[in-house]
């Protein structure tokens, strides 16, 4: 098995989705993998999650802090590579988890814990094959205004301050609510008198 896609379209980040990629409501996060809030932030998501199934997705969005995080970029790039094999949820677990270890030869060690066996993980680390992506991010959320990591959104509104699964729930409950009152109501069915 190789890591990297040879048929068909790379997916991009922002089409990188935990939960079903058609659901009504997206949470996403700009983040960084070496920001010591991450892993209790991932927790806090992955209950929404839960509560929510099929109407709430997460998207990962990459926002490294280079000045002071110098290998939250290559974390970036190899969760991208994971997500090519369909592997995104599980690296992106392992690197929150051992965020302080995410070295190129720790990264390609990840990458054979899930089974990725392909030779050229840390050759193309090395080659930065997929920083464009990440530095595309990391300009989508400059435009956006974010200035540290992590930011979080649900369907495109910023959300401020620090997320908890009670303030998520109550940002996520009114869309639910108007998913389930913006539905068509039936029109009734018109019949023939029949005499």
């Amino acid at each position: 098995m190789t890591y990297f896609k040879k048929d068909g379209p790379l997916i991009h980040p922002k089409d990188i989705f935990i939960g079903h990629p058609k659901a009504p409501i997206t949470l996403t996060e700009y983040g960084d993998y070496e920001c010591e809030v991450g892993l209790h932030n991932d927790l806090i998501i992955r209950e929404a999650l839960k509560r929510y199934p099929g109407i709430v997705n997460f998207n990962y969005r990459h926002f490294p802090q280079l000045r002071i995080h110098q290998k939250a970029h290559k974390a970036a790039e190899a969760a991208i590579a994971a997500a090519q094999e369909g592997m995104f949820p599980q690296m992106h677990d392992l690197i929150l988890h051992n965020r302080r270890n995410l070295g190129a030869a720790s990264l390609a060690g990840y990458a054979r814990e899930l089974g990725m066996s392909g030779i050229n993980f840390l050759d193309v680390l090395v080659a930065g094959k997929y920083g464009q992506y990440v530095q595309d991010d990391i300009a989508s959320a400059l435009k956006l205004g974010i200035k540290d990591a992590p930011a979080f959104f649900i369907n495109g509104k910023r959300i401020e301050g620090r997320i908890s699964v009670r303030g998520l729930c109550e940002q996520i409950d009114p869309l639910v609510d108007a998913l389930h009152t913006s539905k068509p109501k039936a029109k009734p069915k018109k019949y023939l008198k029949v005499s």
